[in-house]
């Protein structure tokens, strides 16, 4: 499976601190959901621009865009960036959901309308990252 291929070059390619707790996250998500779809996005669009950091996903939903127009994306994603790590929950409705139910819970972090952005996983509470994880993993579409 060419993805499992892409996602060990990429957390080797991170410093080794940040590639620790990406593999570390990583593995507990492959444990947590082994059924679940993995996903490697490298982050560059159809014409090889990058436009976002690369990012492992798991699991699975339809996004439907305005238009009628639908797509398959996953439901959790994973990426380093220069500040540290960005875990993503998709397809949330309630914008507001996230942090107001782990915002002040989770530690250090900032939490916004899908993401939540910490530095290292020493300066959050992880169960409740895993918490928020198991909200985006479970929830029918």
């Amino acid at each position: 499976m060419p993805v499992l291929g892409d996602i060990r070059d990429y957390i080797s390619s991170l410093p080794e601190a940040k590639s620790k707790e990406i593999e570390a996250l990583h593995r507990q998500m492959v444990q947590t959901y082994p059924e679940a779809r993995l996903w490697f996005l490298d982050g560059m669009d159809e014409s090889g621009k990058v436009v976002t950091n690369p990012n492992i996903g798991y699991g699975q939903y339809t996004i439907r865009y305005a238009d009628g127009s639908e797509r398959e994306f996953y439901r959790v994603g994973i990426s380093a960036n220069t500040a540290g790590i960005s875990v993503y929950i998709m397809g949330i409705e309630d914008k507001t959901y996230l942090l107001k139910t782990f915002g002040e819970a989770i530690g250090d972090a900032k939490v916004t309308g899908y993401c939540i952005k910490f530095k290292s996983i020493s300066k959050i509470d992880e169960s409740v990252l895993f918490t928020a994880i198991k909200f985006g993993m479970d929830r029918a579409e």
